[in-house]
């Protein structure tokens, strides 16, 4: 990467420019795993007309005076049993991979970039991920006297891409367990079931990630099955819903199953307390003899060589 400085009269500062930078995005978490932390974290989130698009003179009383006061307390156990030395496992893991690609790209989020490449980690597109993201980084160039170029990574979830990373790591992962799963359970994160009909192409994108994924991995001893988790509130979600999945197939004769979270690119609480320890829960209550949750990419070999390779493709004509 090149750097420069512009020459301005004496009496300025020097402006450092001719830099690019990749900001790697993820959804939000706590700063610490006790309720006023989590508090603060949900009353942010929930705000945003993206995640809750119900009008604020209806919803804000709701949050404030139902979910605020009863849901930080839950969260907070539940982030208590996954919080690792570097916060919770999303923030540890996120900041893990910036700094895996820092280190396969040179040193490139520093001061002075004026081309920036964002990069939301979200495979699927969904208003109250994707575009969240983006309208925040709209939000800060609204505030710039100089602005730098922007550029937006495409969701990729049918990029053959993140398709081979999921089959190579999914299935060294498989191959690595003590048993043989009879299912693969594919979970991703549920949203009402009336984003759908409003035009998001998310409930789509997750199950043509399945597809491509149940043919890359090519298993024909291993049946797939695709469900969305993390139900919220009383709005009719996306189904089948994850929980009654794992319970009903333990009931239905499967002993042993395996579970992994597809759209996401860094574990967090949905895929380590809900999925690795309440998920389990389900299928062993239910009947279920095996359960193994499988790591998402994170920072594996195979999920660092598709970061690189799809920054390294976006970044055309820049690098």
């Amino acid at each position: 990467m090149t750097w420069q400085e512009q020459q301005l009269p004496t009496d300025h500062k020097p402006v450092s420019s001719g830099r690019i930078g990749v900001l790697l995005v993820n959804l939000g978490t706590p700063e610490a795993p006790e309720p006023g932390a989590v508090k603060r974290y949900l009353a942010e989130f929930l705000s945003d007309p993206r995640v809750i698009e119900i009008p604020k003179l209806i919803w804000q009383p709701i949050l404030r005076t139902l979910i605020l006061t009863t849901r930080p307390k839950q969260s907070a156990h539940a982030y208590s049993q996954v919080w690792t030395e570097g916060g919770s496992p999303l923030a540890a893991i996120t900041s893990a991979q910036a700094r895996g690609l820092q280190e396969r790209m040179g040193a490139m989020l520093a001061a002075g970039c004026d081309r920036i490449l964002l990069a939301p980690l979200y495979p699927q597109y969904c208003a109250a991920t994707t575009a969240t993201a983006v309208d925040k980084a709209g939000d800060w160039l609204r505030e710039q006297r100089w602005q730098p170029v922007i550029r937006t990574l495409p969701p990729y979830h049918d990029d053959p891409l993140h398709i081979h990373a999921l089959a190579d790591d999914l299935g060294r992962q498989i191959d690595a367990l003590d048993f043989a799963p009879e299912v693969l359970l594919l979970s991703f994160h549920g949203m009402p079931e009336r984003t759908l009909h409003l035009g998001d192409p998310y409930h789509c994108q997750c199950h043509k990630t399945a597809r491509l994924l149940e043919a890359r991995m090519n298993r024909p001893g291993l049946r797939f099955v695709t469900s969305f988790q993390s139900r919220f509130g009383r709005a009719k979600w996306l189904e089948p819903a994850t929980d009654i999945v794992l319970a009903e197939e333990a009931a239905k004769g499967t002993r042993r199953l395996a579970i992994a979270a597809p759209g996401f690119s860094a574990d967090c609480l949905e895929t380590r307390e809900e999925l690795a320890i309440r998920g389990k829960e389900q299928f062993e209550e239910a009947g279920g003899e095996r359960f193994a949750a499988l790591d998402c990419l994170n920072t594996s070999d195979a999920g660092m060589a598709m970061l690189e390779a799809m920054v390294r493709r976006e970044l055309s004509g820049w690098i």
